[in-house]
């Protein structure tokens, strides 16, 4: 079966992230399309938009498809300028925005940036959060543990840091990390380190076959990448976690996003941004 190529837009006088997110989470529910995405950022002066205008149609004339443009655009003589390209557009703000006016009867602020974080509170918060996850990556600083959210723990590789930058990052969370070694796996015990943050632990785990092909890319033909050593350690690790009640998540087959979802709703964490 042959796989449809189609073009999408993302449009926005900002950076465009709310566009781009909302968009892609809707068309990934639907399978057998291979999408070519074109990125559009602040984009907030008619000149720019009858640029993009002509793009859009010169794609649609290429494709032999009309392109899908999802936006978060402003200000309205900038959407009707697009309007007029050969594409289906998907207005954000035009889709919810009215009806939200008119239940809160007041008109929207019509400001960029609003939802990325403008407020200076949390701008402090994200970066206060981001500073501590690098102070506390890979075990560093284990005697400020109890300042932590949450303590990450597991193998080498399990994806430990990416999530807890993400955590940071997104969240605001003060998040660190800690890895198991082979070394602490000739005791059936916490590493002392972790002793007495027991309460803030919370595990990744991940399949052999997985862990085996991350560390291939990191030391090839290694005995650190080798099956039987990832097998051993996730073994111990998961032995270790069921023994001392540490709750952990299986990361295989999901994002950054939704283990750091899972990790917020299991764990009881609020996020620390907006606020």
């Amino acid at each position: 079966m042959t796989q449809q190529k189609r073009t999408v837009f993302y449009l926005s006088d900002g950076t465009g992230i709310t566009a781009e997110t909302l968009g892609h989470s809707l068309l990934t529910q639907f399978d057998g399309i291979k999408w070519n995405t074109v990125n559009v950022p602040f984009l907030d002066d008619i000149e720019k938009a009858r640029i993009v205008l002509a793009q859009i149609n010169q794609t649609a004339e290429i494709d032999g498809h009309r392109p899908l443009v999802f936006s978060t655009l402003l200000k309205p003589e900038i959407l009707e300028v697009i309007k007029q390209a050969n594409c289906r557009i998907y207005d954000f703000f035009e889709t919810f925005i009215h009806s939200i006016e008119e239940e809160l009867h007041q008109p929207f602020a019509r400001m960029t940036g609003r939802s990325h974080g403008q407020h200076q509170l949390s701008y402090f918060k994200r970066i206060a959060a981001v500073n501590f996850v690098l102070a506390h990556d890979d075990g560093v600083n284990p005697k400020h543990f109890d300042e932590a959210d949450i303590i990450l723990i597991g193998v080498s590789r399990s994806g430990k840091t990416p999530t807890c930058l993400y955590l940071g990052l997104q969240y605001g969370i003060a998040a660190a990390n800690y890895p198991l070694t082979p070394d602490d796996m000739t005791v059936e015990q916490i590493p002392k380190a972790l002793e007495n943050a027991r309460n803030k632990l919370f595990g990744l785990t991940l399949t052999p076959a997985q862990l085996h092909f991350i560390r291939q890319e990191r030391r090839p033909n290694s005995e650190y990448a080798s099956l039987a050593q990832c097998r051993r350690e996730l073994q111990w690790q998961e032995s270790l976690f069921q023994q001392f009640d540490i709750p952990y998540l299986d990361t295989t087959r999901i994002s950054i996003e939704e283990i750091s979802a899972v990790i917020l709703n299991r764990c009881g964490l609020r996020r620390q941004l907006y606020g």
